[in-house]
């Protein structure tokens, strides 16, 4: 295999394709970047068994081939060469890559050892506009669990009615975003890991154009600008979010969300490294008083407030309200309260489209 191609176009493709390896693993070849040179292109591939991504680019071939390289190491040396023109070219060494009077070897692995990768995923398909996508991605996948005790809240529950909704939770904290869909057949109903919509969403560069998301057999698929991405999809049980959001509440305030947020990162500073992270909520019918206390120091802050119901006071993980708060858009935001025990929901005061739910946490003090 041998072929020239511009530094720039093959640096972006490899630090695409390298989010796809994997990392601490038995195979070897798996930590590995396939490269395929045919025809005109240079296809890259990587895969770690859950998530796999495929890029293209144009490229002179003066060999075809293909052979694994170590993804790491080659993603990392050709984004240093992104304003060279570089040259590939297999050896018995491994691979050497060149450019201007320089030149490097890498080891390799054969092109056989690589996993094959289904790409015919068409069955069924779900159409809509890359901004929406993008939007409802950014506003669910954070609420996500990251560890494996329950490997199915590790991604999103997708369900395609007249809207596409979106629920992530975590076992303390849940989300729900909803966004219009444009053409759908097939799936009611699929559980996509919460890594393969990030890596999804960072591919939708053109917002006013259209994105379809095709699955088929526990497989989903995406294609935009020469990037394609298939990955496994959760199969169990997703939490009933009808039987924990609750539908009606005792308090609700009305606050501004950015005097909310400056407030509760303040209040977040002197508790920062403290194992439950706790900010408190003293509401009356006039404002919200923020409050913090840690070894450091305490804080304590006064935001006016509409208020409808009960008087409460209220502890949370400052992390989880800020998230919340921050994933919201409008300039006022709704809180709905059960009391100091229960869950309680965080919305945009007009459109309610998105919806956050958090545990509160029993404050010793």
């Amino acid at each position: 295999m041998k072929f020239v191609c511009d530094g720039l176009s093959l640096s972006e493709a490899v630090i695409k394709v390298s989010k796809a390896c994997a990392v601490r693993t038995t195979a070897p070849v798996m930590e590995c970047i396939k490269l395929s040179a045919f025809g005109e292109e240079v296809t890259l591939l990587a895969t770690d068994g859950e998530l796999s991504i495929r890029k293209s680019v144009r490229a002179e071939i003066f060999e075809e081939g293909e052979i694994c390289v170590p993804g790491k190491l080659f993603s990392d040396f050709i984004g240093k060469l992104s304003d060279e023109e570089v040259s590939i070219a297999t050896s018995e060494k491994g691979v050497e890559i060149k450019y201007r009077d320089a030149g490097t070897f890498m080891q390799s692995l054969p092109a056989e050892e690589f996993p094959k990768i289904d790409f015919s995923a068409q069955e069924n398909s779900f159409t809509m506009k890359q901004s929406d996508l993008k939007k409802i991605i950014a506003e669910t996948t954070f609420c996500c669990a990251q560890d494996d005790s329950r490997p199915v809240l590790k991604g999103c529950l997708m369900e395609f009615g007249e809207k596409l909704e979106v629920t992530a939770l975590d076992g303390y904290r849940l989300a729900i975003a909803s966004a219009p869909i444009l053409a759908k057949s097939g799936e009611k109903s699929i559980i996509c890991p919460a890594r393969t919509l990030s890596e999804i969403a960072r591919m939708l560069e053109k917002e006013d154009e259209e994105i379809t998301l095709y699955t088929q057999g526990g497989m989903l698929l995406v294609q935009s600008e020469g990037t394609t991405v298939v990955s496994r999809l959760y199969q169990g049980e997703f939490i009933k979010k009808e039987n924990v959001v609750p539908s009606a509440f005792s308090t609700k305030v009305t606050i501004r969300r950015a005097e909310l947020i400056d407030s509760a990162e303040r209040a977040a500073i002197l508790i920062r490294g403290d194992k439950n992270n706790l900010v408190t909520l003293d509401i009356d019918p006039e404002s919200v008083k923020i409050s913090s206390v840690s070894d450091f120091g305490n804080v304590a802050e006064v935001v006016k407030a509409a208020t409808e119901g009960m008087e409460m006071t209220i502890s949370m993980n400052a992390k989880y309200l800020l998230d919340a708060l921050r994933a919201l858009g409008e300039e006022e935001v709704t809180i709905s309260f059960n009391g100091a025990v229960s869950p309680f929901i965080l919305q945009n005061a007009q459109q309610k489209e998105s919806l956050y739910l958090i545990l509160p946490v029993r404050n010793a003090a």
